[in-house]
């Protein structure tokens, strides 16, 4: 992010004075640009109209910086909204945010959680493991109704980022393996419950990621398993969710792919994939997090 300097050798962030902003409200204070923060939205929201016809929903991944005024924003820009948390749900609905566009995640829901989703109506829950599968069907079934549902499935790819910060290999913590027919059991037992509609898959690879590869690996993967589920179940999931993780400029040495060149690429992945498989070519979902507030946050101190 560029910053510019005004006349009184004082930084400008936002078109405020830095230092009017510190004595104003003192020490230290995060400053977040708005401008910025819209920009980086609109470039992934356009970057989904251009490459993939529109057929996508790009969700702010709020873990990256979550308050009622981000709810805000993100609504105006026509995104939706990844929260990981009851908090982070509570604080979208207080906004005003509109629930059928939210993506509850976790890979360690609590009952408590799942059951204000389901008061709430959100769009859509990632269901991480077996046991929140069976959680989240009794609650259902006990609500009577009947929410959407996507499987985080663990698709075996090597993120080449950080081993700390890799979430999408066989021996991750989150989600369902794919090499061993584990996501393919939980395809079965979500189809075989009543109370749940599985509308598609979910993958993320890590964080803080600089290269199209992974991304484009992970597309092929995951378009490959849906074709596969249709043809053991017969069942065709129409939604594809491919995460986040994409990687900003931490050091002078990050250079990150720009989001238009990531998207271009890993729409004719995913094209290609249901083209030779005769797959439909399914709706998307991407969760941009730090990628769209990194670069817009400064921290102000007195020294």
């Amino acid at each position: 992010m560029d910053h510019k300097v005004n006349g009184q050798g004082h930084l400008v962030l936002g078109g405020a004075d830095a230092v009017a902003l510190a004595e104003k409200y003192g020490t230290p204070l995060y400053v977040m640009e708005e401008e910025v923060i819209r920009a980086a939205m609109r470039a992934y929201r356009q970057s989904v109209e251009r490459f993939y016809d529109g057929k996508g929903l790009i969700c702010y991944a709020s873990k990256a910086f979550a308050c009622k005024e981000m709810y805000r924003i993100a609504k105006a820009e026509g995104l939706g909204a990844d929260v990981v948390s009851g908090g982070e749900l509570y604080t979208a609905g207080k906004a005003g945010f509109p629930m059928e566009k939210v993506v509850f995640h976790g890979n360690n829901k609590t009952p408590e959680e799942l059951r204000m989703a389901l008061d709430l109506g959100v769009g859509r829950i990632v269901v991480d493991n077996f046991e929140e599968l069976e959680t989240l069907s009794a609650l259902a079934a006990e609500n009577g109704v009947r929410p959407n549902i996507q499987l985080r499935i663990k698709p075996g790819i090597d993120a080449h980022t950080h081993k700390f910060i890799m979430t999408g290999q066989i021996d991750s913590k989150f989600g369902f393996a794919l090499e061993t027919g584990e996501a393919m059991e939980a395809v079965k037992q979500a189809l075989a419950c009543p109370s749940l509609n599985l509308t598609g898959v979910h993958c993320h690879i890590g964080s803080q990621i600089h290269e199209v590869t992974p991304f484009i690996r992970a597309a092929e993967v995951m378009v490959q398993f849906m074709a596969d589920v249709r043809q053991e179940t017969g069942h065709t999931l129409g939604e594809l969710n491919l995460g986040g993780g994409y990687g900003i400029r931490y050091t002078d040495e990050d250079d990150p792919v720009p989001y238009a060149a990531y998207m271009e690429e890993v729409s004719e992945a995913i094209r290609a994939s249901a083209a030779a498989l005769q797959f439909p070519v399914p709706f998307i979902l991407m969760e941009p997090g730090r990628s769209i507030v990194g670069e817009a946050g400064t921290t102000l101190y007195t020294v």
